[in-house]
């Protein structure tokens, strides 16, 4: 599965630097604008790849009280951040790429502020599950916009490619229609984990004293899950 999923990336990729070459020997715009809708599949296959932080999503929606529209704002939001930092970074970074980002497609600073963050968060989570405190009104985004600090690095490739062939307008387009594809792969992870948990809730409505302790486990224990992955993550870089 993962192998199909990466030959499909590397089709509509040839195919995307083909478009932008054509762009820029001074072809029409009408071809590449029809080739957009691609950028969709082209990002909905990449977030189905490890990475880009399902986990996270999943762990922290199943552990909060969200609902399944703020569990979407939440999935926008990191969608929206992991691609426009991607963007960002090669527009305004590019000959400083090689020295910065470590590493092709990689931004190992902001990876370990994102993991950092998140790590926050999830003692956080901890702690209120311990101590019955409250959920915070913007949390979720807050979460979204810490897990999408890790660049997407599809989006840098485009980027880069784009720029050193001086049309960059192109790839902030693909970006666009890429983010789109991201958005309703994480969409669906964040509404699969909220159903989880709103399921779990239904079960033990004829038991409330239960039901507050099994919530309280279990947002405990995504805390803990992010913390633990984030401490350990930063230490093995």
């Amino acid at each position: 599965m993962l192998q199909t999923l990466v030959e499909f990336q590397r089709t509509i990729y040839v195919a995307l630097a083909d478009q932008i070459k054509l762009l820029s020997a001074g072809g029409g715009w009408l071809a590449f604008l029809a080739f957009l809708p691609m950028g969709v599949l082209f990002g909905a296959a990449h977030a189905l790849t490890p990475g880009h932080s399902k986990a996270v999503l999943a762990t922290y929606l199943a552990g909060s009280d969200a609902k399944v529209s703020r569990g979407l704002l939440v999935s926008l939001t990191l969608s929206f951040t992991h691609v426009t930092i991607a963007v960002l970074i090669a527009a305004f970074s590019l000959p400083l790429v090689s020295i910065a980002l470590g590493s092709v497609g990689r931004a190992p600073l902001l990876e370990d502020v994102s993991r950092g963050l998140l790590g926050l968060i999830g003692v956080w989570m901890l702690w209120r599950a311990l101590s019955h405190g409250h959920h915070h009104k913007h949390e979720g985004e807050a979460v979204g916009v810490m897990a999408g600090l890790i660049p997407c690095p599809l989006t840098l490739f485009v980027m880069t490619f784009a720029i050193s062939r001086s049309v960059p307008l192109a790839g902030i387009l693909f970006a666009i229609t890429m983010m789109v594809g991201v958005a309703l792969t994480l969409s669906c992870v964040a509404v699969l984990s909220i159903l989880f948990r709103e399921r779990l809730v239904h079960f033990f409505d004829s038991r409330p004293r239960v039901f507050v302790i099994i919530s309280r486990s279990i947002e405990g224990f995504a805390g803990l899950i992010l913390a633990g992955v984030a401490v350990w993550q930063i230490s093995s870089r």
